[in-house]
């Protein structure tokens, strides 16, 4: 047991992983986690929300263009693991210099209940505060609740909200901000 605690705290010291009160741990990504991501978002939101493969279309677009203009100091993903297995991920990826966008949360459903988006938000937003960045921005859909309830609770605000049709569902896109330059 002190053997995986010491690793444990190598890790954490690295930047590997980081260990969290719960049962979890975050790290960032590594190869075929950003596909993963694509994967699995895509299977959730048609069992749950009944989107069609445009969101998939939509999610393998968004991951190409992080990997394609991957920028470590500026970026950054993390992953969530439970008992060893992907339960969850998010990414900050650069707009400008200036406004950073927190990018396709999401939580496995045997996973939820744990504190574990609301963490991923949290490590998207003290990175993007620390990278420099004065805003940070989302784009979500008002029918997801639980992502919206942690925006609001991290001191994200809805600026802009627009009626579409768009993963053969009729939505309302929200744009949500947060400012940065606030203590958080």
């Amino acid at each position: 047991m002190q053997l995986v605690d010491a690793v444990q705290a190598v890790r954490r010291l690295l930047g590997d992983k980081v260990q969290t009160s719960t049962s979890y741990l975050l790290r960032q990504h590594q190869p075929g986690d950003l596909g993963w991501i694509v994967h699995r978002q895509a299977i959730l939101y048609a069992e749950e929300y009944g989107w069609d493969g445009t969101y998939e279309a939509l999610a393998g677009e968004i991951v190409a263009q992080f990997i394609k203009n991957y920028d470590p100091n500026r970026e950054r993903c993390w992953i969530a693991e439970k008992d060893g297995e992907r339960v969850g991920g998010a990414f900050v990826a650069k707009v400008s210099d200036d406004i950073a966008q927190l990018r396709l949360l999401h939580v496995e459903s045997q996973a939820r209940g744990l504190g574990i988006g609301k963490r991923l938000v949290e490590e998207c937003v003290r990175f993007a505060r620390q990278a420099g960045y004065q805003k940070m921005t989302l784009w979500t859909q008002s029918n997801l609740y639980a992502a919206r309830h942690i925006y609001k609770q991290s001191g994200f605000q809805v600026v802009r909200e627009q009626q579409h049709h768009s993963f053969g569902k009729d939505l309302t896109a929200e744009t949500w901000e947060l400012n940065l330059r606030q203590p958080g």
